[in-house]
Order: structure tokens, then sequence, then C-alpha cells
């Protein structure tokens, strides 16, 4: 590969969507880095800009053309790269867009910088123009690695890809194709090499991580018990498992172990096994609440978020009050609210009863007011406690903060704040509320 290419060039990247997303879009920019390639600073012109998309819902998709079309008009001229699940999904559509240059699928942006250099010369080159790279979902088998942080603390570090599920509303495996994932030896590898670069905390990410090594004959808990091991990293999240994956063993591990935080994203949807029925969702409110009640019972201080999705097809109003109330039962510390959306060629689609705009805006205020209650309850509890926190880089003209071991947002009298912190782990005192009500002020 000719790197002379790459040298005095400077690129601007934008993610939207999940976490999995955000690591892929980190990864790319540190090998583009190594290759000599300049981040560009925000106001300032790139030569190459590359867009990682989200589908998951209409809103989404509006979003990712709003996006490129600002892109193109804010670096004319740029070599303008489009990747991720909007991409895949809507390969020709993203490629009509005026200005942009290659659009890359799920199999095709793990060869993201050997495609860029036969295309990139420094000037466009007319036969790369409006060019889409991609394969039909029963042809995504790449895995593509991902371990990196951007401008953040903490590393996120990619173990699964893809989804067998086929839940009624969903695009995503259509997007990222069939579930898949590496070796836990080439996992740990890269665990190792976090640790080597400084790094203290990772968050596991994937699109079904309890899926992990269920083609391969590798089990989850086997890579959370190896990962344990490497010796440096001081804590792990599990970004997200499904619950009826999310075993027992899996959870008296975490409660053991080592590393791995007190803090759980347990997808739930709804509250309604009726909706859970139609969703194709593989489990009922009662394993639901076995798990978070083992969670609990184990880990008395754990955070569990929850996903849930309003207003879907075939969600009565009985439906959503027997989903509140299940929820507001459950000692969960937050709920990530979504309105259900409409997504082309998903079964959802065959489901007659349509729930209105209105109704869907009226019950996700709902479950959001729900949502900071228990947030804000979740928080009050551990005043006065002494948590570990790592602590994060402060921006310009900020306040230092940081998450406790239990996922509890943290920040620092400006006077204790100091660049010395940056990704340290102290144990603190939790006093109350910042001025802004979205963290507990810490005390060394």
């Amino acid at each position: 590969m000719n790197d002379k290419i790459y040298q005095g060039k400077k690129a601007a990247y934008t993610t939207l969507g999940c976490k999995l997303n955000f690591a892929e879009t980190a990864t790319f920019e540190k090998m583009l880095t190594n290759l000599g390639v300049q981040t560009a600073e925000k106001g300032e012109q790139a030569d190459l800009c590359i867009i990682n998309t989200c589908s998951v819902t209409e809103v989404a998709d509006h979003k990712c053309r709003q996006i490129i079309h600002r892109t193109v008009r804010q670096h004319p001229g740029a070599f303008i790269v489009v990747t991720g699940c909007y991409a895949q999904l809507k390969p020709m559509q993203v490629a009509a867009i005026e200005g942009v240059d290659l659009v890359l699928g799920a199999n095709e942006k793990a060869n993201l910088i050997t495609l860029l250099a036969q295309r990139w010369n420094g000037e466009k080159n007319q036969q790369a123009l409006h060019e889409h790279l991609t394969v039909p979902t029963r042809d995504i088998n790449t895995f593509a690695p991902s371990c990196a942080r951007g401008n953040r603390t903490r590393y996120f570090l990619k173990v699964q890809d893809g989804c067998d599920y086929f839940c009624t509303y969903c695009t995503i495996p259509f997007a990222r194709g069939f579930s898949r994932s590496p070796s836990i030896a080439s996992i740990v590898a890269q665990a190792r090499q976090v640790a080597e670069e400084g790094g203290k905390e990772i968050v596991l990410t994937g699109v079904n991580i309890g899926h992990f090594g269920h083609h391969t004959g590798e089990k989850f808990i086997d890579l959370l018990r190896a990962l344990d091991e490497v010796e440096g990293i001081a804590r792990y999240r599990i970004s997200s498992i499904e619950p009826d994956l999310l075993l027992d063993e899996v959870i008296d591990f975490c409660a053991n172990s080592r590393a791995f935080m007190p803090h759980f994203h347990i997808p739930l949807q709804s509250g309604s096994d009726h909706v859970l029925a139609l969703m194709h969702r593989r489990y009922d409110t009662a394993l639901y609440a076995r798990k978070v009640e083992r969670i609990m019972t184990l880990m008395p201080h754990a955070f569990i978020g929850v996903d849930v999705m309003v207003g879907t097809r075939g969600e009565t109003q009985d439906d959503f009050q027997q989903s509140l109330r299940f929820l507001s039962d459950l000692p969960v510390a937050q709920l990530h609210v979504f309105p259900y959306s409409e997504r082309p060629g998903t079964a959802a689609l065959r489901i007659p009863l349509v729930v209105s705009d209105k109704e869907k805006d009226e019950r996700v205020d709902a479950l959001l007011t729900l949502s900071k209650q228990k947030t804000d309850d979740f928080y009050l509890r551990h005043q006065d406690q002494q948590r570990t926190v790592l602590f994060e880089k402060a921006q310009k003209h900020r306040a230092m903060t940081g998450f406790t071991d239990n996922y509890i947002r943290v920040q620092l009298p400006p006077r204790a704040s100091s660049p010395e912190l940056d990704n340290q782990l102290r144990t603190v005192t939790l006093g109350d509320w910042n001025s802004q009500h979205n963290a507990l002020i810490a005390f060394l």
C-alpha cells in the first residue's frame, strides 16, 4: 500500500446510532491516523469524510440523509464515504445523493482502507463516483474487528455482529446480516492491547452479544472469564444483552468477578406478554422479572437500563397500561424509550392495529416521566456512599466528570478537577445533585 497518498490529508468522521457504530468509526479513525491522516478539527475542511449511518427508525434514515447532504456542503471536493446500516439497506438511494463517492455495505466496510487506497489518489476518481458496494443479507459473512476509544476514556470492543432473531419490528438482521463472532483468543488479544495503551475500562459491544460463539462452539461465559483475567483492565461493561441470553451463570459470574461492573442493559421492548408475542421476542415478562430479581439479589447496587418500545402495531391501551405497571414495579434505574417506527419489509406491517402518533407521544412521555423518577431515586439512594470512579478528561472550561462502578455519573467541584485525574480510578463520596441535575457532586 502506498502510504504517501495519505500524508497531509485530513478526515472528518460522523457516527449515527449505537455504540457498535461508534466503535467501528473510532477504529477507522485509528487506522487512518496510523497511515498519516489527520483528524479535521471542527469547522476545518477535510479531504475525506466517513459517515457511519444508522437505520433503526425512519427518523434515523431522515437524519442520515440530512447529515450526508450537510457534509457534502461543508466539505466541497472531499471524498465522501457512507457506510453503516442505512448504506446496507438503501445503497442505491445513498449513492444517488450528489457528492457521495463510495457506499460500503456491512460486508465491504471491513475493506475500507484497501478500497480507499484503490480509489483515493488525492483527487476524486471519476470512475468511483456514486459507486456502491454491497451484497445481499445472506452473503454478509465478514467480521470487522473494532476496538477503539475515539476521544473518550472508555474503549469499545466489538465482540459480535449480526442477529438471527428477526423480531417483527426490526431491520437490523437485514442491515448487519446473521450473527457471527470472532474467537475468544482474538478478543483477549485486543483487550491486552488496550491495557498496554493504558486503558482501564472496556465496554463490550455487539448487535446480540449473548449470541457470541453460537456458530463457533465457544461460549459467552468463557469469553467473560478470559477477559476477567487480562491484567491492567480494571473494568468491563456489557453494553446490552437479550434477557433470554443473560444466563444465570453470567449473572453469577459478574457478581463475583474481578472486573465486570454491576451494570446491565437489558432490552425489554414491552411489559405486555401479548405485545412481546407480536414482536416475536424470545421471552416473557416472568423471565425478565426473574433476571432482574437475580441481579438485584446478588448485586443490590446494580444499575439496570431497559430498552422499551411504545406504540408498536397491535399495542392496545390495555397493553400499554400493563407495560407501565410492570416497569413501575421493576427495580431498574433507567428506561431508554423509543416510539415504534414503520420499517419497510418487516413482519410487523402485517399486524392490523395501528397506534396514532398522538398516542405514541403520550405513551413516550409517560415512560420518560417514570424513567426520570427511577433514575433520580437510584442516584439519591447512593448519596453519602463511597464509590470508585473512573474520571474522564474534561472538555475546555467544563468540570471533570466520570462514572462510578454502578454507572452513576459524578462531577468534581471545579477546584478538585485536575488533568492528572484523567483516566484515573479514585474513591469518592457521593454528594447532592450538580446544578444541571445530571450528575452527583463527588468529593475526593
